[in-house]
């Protein structure tokens, strides 16, 4: 150990390390992992010991895209019952999206707003992405240096008026000032033009939506955003790919330098377009979720490093706006504190382990937001965990979950891993369903 004063130790029979999983005793000084030290080693004097037994040490979980919707919309969410749905589900950092707040995050003023209204109720670390839109191509870089971790852009309409989309010139504009500081753009990527001539009707019914949302729409729109990275050299990531036709072209990307990363969902991983009733619009989203052939190539993607991360896209809204008719109906799942059982009971399926779980979760989201001290279990890290039993099961009640408005699409489904606690910076945070009060932190990107 490296002499500072170590105050607690986490001990488990499996701990997920960046070597694998295995026996270990996590000893913490300060907020910080001070060492990973075999699971038999003389607890130090006056420090305290947790042993979870079998249960499964974790990295916190980092959600780098989490839609808080706080302030003026925080009848749909809001960054006291968000934080506490993450913390209750794993995740010890999340990244707040600019949209569908009132103010969006697109100035320092509106940034500064929204961490004023963040700073009092968060219960896990929260950070903030700026947002491009066709106005503030000025206010890019003083967002930046005020400490936004990058920056959101729609090519497509988001669904609120204060964040329209950028068109083809006003991507490779934003992208271009982005890219000369140094920058990180993510991108809603469907095409407008493949979306308006894609056939509208409106209805209950789930084929008919899914219609709506082409496969085309995706794989067009990342085409060019792969252009555009070549050119300027810039850095991009993909947000929430729902189409798997995309991954050959994101992997050719990869292997000629394109600095391109990609995220998926657990939506789209573990719910498939045959299993949506007609009129459960607790099931939409933008892009939508697919076919079960297409999840199965999803997979094959995380698997082979095409896909680098998973995180929840959690887009929630009141009750009242997810009507029966997938046209009109609000287009977000919530499912914040159920992500990484969901994740897990579908990889345990597939044969993956919870060591590829806490890559997709933890490791993979804190790197792409640059975040060095999240996303692992070693020396110099800060000291959150989740703790995982991973054979017990339980059914989903949208009744006890945290968020603000229970419209899960997760209803009723029996899923594995029960989330014990969390802790954060060597402070348990949630224990069995009871949050303590706020101790998270406003991040700011590494400078």
């Amino acid at each position: 150990m490296s002499g500072v004063d170590v105050n607690l130790v986490l001990r488990s029979t499996r701990v997920v390390t960046p070597e694998g999983t295995r026996p270990a005793a996590v000893a913490v000084a300060g907020g910080t992992i001070d060492a990973v030290l075999p699971y038999d080693a003389d607890v130090p004097a006056g420090a305290r010991l947790e042993d979870f037994g079998d249960d499964v040490l974790l990295p916190g979980l980092v959600d780098t895209h989490v839609h808080v919707n706080d302030p003026g919309r925080t009848q749909w969410e809001g960054f006291w019952t968000a934080t506490r749905a993450a913390a209750a589900g794993g995740i010890t950092t999340l990244l707040d999206m600019p949209l569908n707040s009132l103010p969006p995050t697109t100035t320092v003023d509106h940034l500064r707003t929204k961490q004023q209204v963040a700073a009092p109720k968060a219960h896990v670390d929260t950070g903030f992405w700026g947002g491009a839109i066709p106005s503030n191509v000025k206010d890019l870089r003083p967002l930046y240096e005020a400490g936004v971790f990058g920056f959101k852009c729609f090519l497509s309409p988001s669904g609120v008026e204060e964040f329209p989309e950028l068109d083809q010139e006003q991507l490779a504009r934003s992208m271009a000032e982005i890219a000369g500081f140094g920058g990180l753009l993510i991108v809603h990527a469907e095409d407008p033009h493949h979306l308006a001539d894609a056939p509208q009707r409106p209805g209950p019914a789930y084929a008919d939506f899914l219609a709506s949302r082409p496969r085309d729409a995706e794989n067009t729109a990342i085409e060019g955003l792969i252009a555009h990275a070549k050119r300027l050299n810039a850095r991009v990531h993909v947000l929430h790919l729902s189409s798997s036709d995309a991954l050959p072209l994101i992997a050719a990307a990869k292997r000629e330098g394109v600095r391109v990363t990609v995220e998926s969902c657990p939506h789209f991983l573990t719910l498939t377009a045959e299993e949506v009733p007609d009129g459960a619009t607790e099931f939409k989203c933008c892009p939508p979720i697919r076919e079960a052939a297409n999840q199965d190539i999803l997979w094959a993607g995380l698997a082979d490093g095409t896909i680098d991360c998973i995180v929840s896209d959690h887009s929630p809204c009141t009750t009242d706006l997810k009507t029966p008719d997938f046209a009109s109906a609000w287009g977000g799942i919530s499912s914040l504190q159920l992500g990484l059982p969901a994740i897990w009971t579908e990889a345990r399926r597939r044969g993956h382990s919870l060591d590829d779980v806490a890559r997709w979760m933890s490791a993979a989201p804190a790197e792409l937001a640059g975040l060095s001290k999240k996303g692992a279990i070693e020396a110099g890290r800060d000291a959150d965990f989740a703790v995982l039993a991973p054979e017990a099961t339980f059914t989903v009640d949208p009744a006890e979950l945290f968020h603000r408005n229970q419209v899960t699409a997760y209803a009723g489904k029996t899923l594995h891993g029960v989330v014990r606690s969390s802790w954060l910076r060597g402070v348990r945070i949630s224990f069995d369903g009871v949050l303590a009060e706020p101790t998270g932190r406003l991040l700011e990107r590494d400078r």
